[in-house]
Order: C-alpha cells, then structure tokens, then sequence
C-alpha cells in the first residue's frame, strides 16, 4: 500500500490551495493597509489553514467518493 494514495494527495493539494489563498488574502490586507502581525502568527494561522483545508477536503472526498474513481473513456 503506498504512502501517498491518490485521495491524500488530493487532500494534500486542497490544503496547499487554502493555505496558499489565505497567504494571498493576507498580502491583500497589508496592501489595503492593515498592519503585520509578525512571521510567527501569520505562519501559525497559515498552517492551521493548511492543516484545516486538508482535513475537511479529506473528509468531504470520502464522504462524496470522488477521489481515485477511474476516469470514464466518454467524458
């Protein structure tokens, strides 16, 4: 059984595109002129994001059974 299945790389890729979007809202936030919080926080909240993202998106994959279902040959 490998490590890395096609359901958990996609739950992996979900939580980078979270993690990933909430870096970018940030910066959006300091642009507008909000001020910065500081590395520490900012990194905590983003792997908290990651971390939330991954796990929800798991959970909704396995629920839903729509990752590693083969592709049919008509779509």
């Amino acid at each position: 059984m490998p490590f890395v299945t096609p359901r958990r790389r996609s739950a992996l890729l979900w939580g980078l595109v979270g993690a990933f979007s909430f870096l970018v809202a940030h910066g959006a936030y300091l642009l507008l002129g909000g001020t910065f919080l500081g590395v520490a926080p900012i990194a905590a909240v983003t792997l908290a994001v990651f971390l939330g993202a991954a796990a929800s998106s798991g959970y909704a994959e396995r629920c839903l059974g729509v990752a590693g279902r083969p592709i049919d040959a008509g779509e």
